[in-house]
């Protein structure tokens, strides 16, 4: 491989690691991408220490410990953001960067009483994942990638579902973000029904470090690496090709 340099790329909520096939198809073979399912999601069993943050952090640098040794990037999709800014305050060996596609923001995700409620009520239903998928997406997926998604609402384990929404989602993890030293990027879709780039702009980039850019993804919404496979892949590949002169 010409780059030793590994993308580990954290899913959104109530989706899988699979997510990321696209990308990892599109960066291969100069980089490896892996993709774990977070605890709770996919086929991942529950997190022992429960499905706080700072727990799901934990179970990803267990992940990366055992599975790569050398330089990465975490890649964080809106959920998976949220917890690859809290492992990346912790300035752990091998990190050479950050890059988050619509990330749920440190502090408490912007949600009112009501989606939550809708939400917490959604789970296991076959008719309110459909719904979900048309809501959070811009641009059409494919048929068998339109119930992949659908499949992976309907595999979220309940407690997992119910945490994030009750607590994760509300954390606030704001404070930590001084702590973070390496270069880092937000991507965003301008169609995102869920997190609007307003959001990043407002929330997010003004934590991160001096020079964090933020890149809007034209007619995308909420689920970029499926959406926009080409415009996250090369996103990544020019953020890799970046750290390599670090």
């Amino acid at each position: 491989m010409p780059d030793s340099l590994t993308f580990i790329c954290l899913h959104y909520w109530a989706g899988a690691g699979h997510e990321f096939d696209q990308v990892a198809e599109l960066l291969a073979p100069d980089y490896q991408l892996l993709a774990p399912d977070l605890g709770g999601f996919g086929s991942a069993p529950a997190l022992p220490g429960g499905f706080t943050v700072a727990a799901y952090a934990d179970a990803v640098a267990a992940y990366i410990e055992a599975e790569c040794p050398g330089r990465y990037v975490l890649v964080g999709h809106s959920m998976g953001g949220k917890i690859a800014l809290e492992l990346a305050a912790r300035r752990p060996a091998g990190l050479a960067g950050v890059v988050l596609l619509s990330p749920s923001p440190p502090g408490p995700e912007p949600m009112t009483d009501e989606d939550r409620q809708a939400s917490l009520q959604a789970w296991g239903k076959s008719a309110e994942a459909e719904k979900t998928v048309r809501h959070i997406t811009a641009r059409p997926l494919p048929a068998a990638m339109h119930r992949q998604v659908v499949a992976d609402n309907l595999a979220s384990s309940h407690a997992a579902w119910e945490a994030w929404l009750l607590h994760g989602s509300r954390e606030d993890i704001s404070p930590r973000m001084v702590l973070i030293e390496v270069p880092c990027a937000l991507i965003a879709g301008d169609q995102d029904a869920v997190l609007s780039p307003s959001v990043h702009g407002l929330e997010t980039l003004p934590l991160l470090p001096v020079g964090t850019t933020l890149e809007i993804i034209a007619g995308a919404g909420h689920l970029l690496p499926y959406e926009s496979p080409e415009e996250v892949a090369a996103l990544l590949y020019r953020f890799a090709q970046q750290r390599k002169q670090d």
